[in-house]
């Protein structure tokens, strides 16, 4: 019989902890790891009992160990995405089906796309308002999911206005099912999941519309967006992947891509305007066709408000152990990213906002974990990024943005993401061309 050794944490019942993680800043993490160290037990829904972990040697253990041993939890956020969904899939199965989605997601691919996000950024910086502060969140929301729309999805016309409509509505309800325990009873379309899956519904019907006309596309060896790679793709074996999984793994590129990449964009104007200097520097360097701390500045942003809060695995054999533990089978893991990255050690002078730390050399990416790691890490990271940099590089030309001495805005969670209480402030004055 294998002894399981676990770590101490919270006693309290698991909707006492969940009530606690949903409303205390950055879900009380940072009062945890104070109370009971920098590895804890929780016990809270979807994930059940948990082990957070926020050691960068346990933490790369986690993402190099083997599918025998830690891999995808089954949690809500595969059953929102579909059984087709990266999120759902385990063990070789996930591998195979990500191998098709890899190139499209590439350096050379990424330059393709950079024309619809600066396109995007001026025509959404057009509506900002001269001179008086308002939130940049809804903004950068807009951009996002138009670049998703018309790089991802291939949507225009009807089916690009539809989605439009729809998504906001499916992601707002989605974001709150994959956070919260399923319930015990089905109350049908009454439900929170009924109404997700007419939502749903409506989504599946576009899509097979965008599927059949991308494939009467005379043009379609001309189009650049991924729908069109997705439908030319092949598994190893010979077979295409089937209308139900390109739907499954459009949507899950959406979530995935959406909300955080607006997130962080909106920390990013949040940060800039409270650092005066810095932002100086990147208009310059914009000015001058540079781009190395642009480059730096993101992956601050990216690791000093990372808008997720854990990187979720479970384990699969029995007396797993990890440092000092041994889990039971099933154990859910928890890396803590924000703990990760505020642990002095890994970062000195963690609390402080500085480019400088990563100009001139790229980060550990088992120690800046933004988009997780090991073979789950984001597929769509350097899309992301490439996208957060058109759209900062367009609005330091395009605008200045006005620095502030007002007190950092607080974390605010949005059901999967934490951002900006306030939205991200901006005040801004057009540019006057020289």
């Amino acid at each position: 019989m294998t002894v399981v050794t676990l770590p101490p944490g919270p006693t309290v019942p698991p909707l006492v902890q969940t009530a606690y993680a949903l409303t205390v800043e950055r879900r009380g993490m940072d009062r945890m790891r104070e109370r009971y160290g920098n590895t804890f037990t929780v016990n809270l829904p979807p994930y059940g009992r948990s082990l957070v972990i926020c050691g960068p040697d346990e933490i790369k253990q986690v993402f190099l160990a083997g599918l025998e041993d830690i891999d995808n939890p089954a949690r809500n956020l595969g059953k929102v995405l579909g059984p087709g969904s990266l999120f759902s899939l385990d063990g070789e199965e996930h591998l195979r089906r990500r191998k098709p989605l890899v190139p499209p997601f590439n350096g050379r691919r990424l330059a393709a796309y950079e024309k619809i996000v600066e396109d995007e950024t001026v025509r959404e910086m057009a509506s900002w308002p001269q001179d008086r502060a308002f939130p940049t969140l809804p903004s950068m929301t807009r951009i996002t999911m138009n670049i998703i729309l018309r790089a991802v999805f291939g949507a225009e016309g009807a089916e690009f206005s539809e989605l439009r409509e729809l998504l906001p509505r499916m992601i707002k309800i989605g974001g709150w099912l994959a956070c919260l325990p399923q319930p015990k009873f089905d109350l049908g379309r009454w439900g929170p999941w009924g109404r997700y899956a007419a939502v749903r519904r409506e989504y599946d019907a576009i899509v097979a519309r965008l599927i059949l006309k991308a494939e009467r596309d005379d043009a379609l060896d001309e189009r650049d967006d991924i729908l069109k790679l997705m439908l030319l793709s092949r598994y190893d074996d010979g077979t295409r992947m089937s209308q139900s999984e390109i739907a499954d793994q459009l949507l899950t590129l959406l979530a995935a891509g959406h909300e955080t990449t607006a997130t962080t964009l909106a920390w990013a104007v949040e940060r800039l305007r409270r650092h005066p200097e810095i932002l100086q520097a990147l208009v310059d360097e914009a000015d001058a066709g540079g781009s190395t701390l642009r480059e730096a500045t993101i992956l601050e942003v990216e690791r000093s408000r990372p808008v997720i809060d854990f990187v979720g695995r479970q384990v699969k054999s029995d007396g797993y152990r990890l440092g000092e533990w041994i889990l039971p089978k099933g154990y859910t893991v928890l890396v803590s990213i924000a703990l990760l990255h505020e642990d002095e050690s890994v970062f000195p002078n963690a609390l402080a906002f500085d480019p400088g730390r990563f100009r001139d050399t790229r980060p550990d990416l088992y120690r800046w974990i933004p988009f997780g790691g090991g073979r789950r890490r984001c597929i769509g990271a350097a899309f992301a990024n490439m996208e957060i940099d058109v759209v900062l590089r367009t609005m330091l030309r395009d605008v200045v943005l006005q620095p502030t001495d007002e007190p950092d805005e607080r974390w605010h969670s949005r059901g999967i993401t934490n951002g900006p209480a306030r939205g991200g402030r901006a005040v801004i004055r057009r540019r006057v061309p020289a």
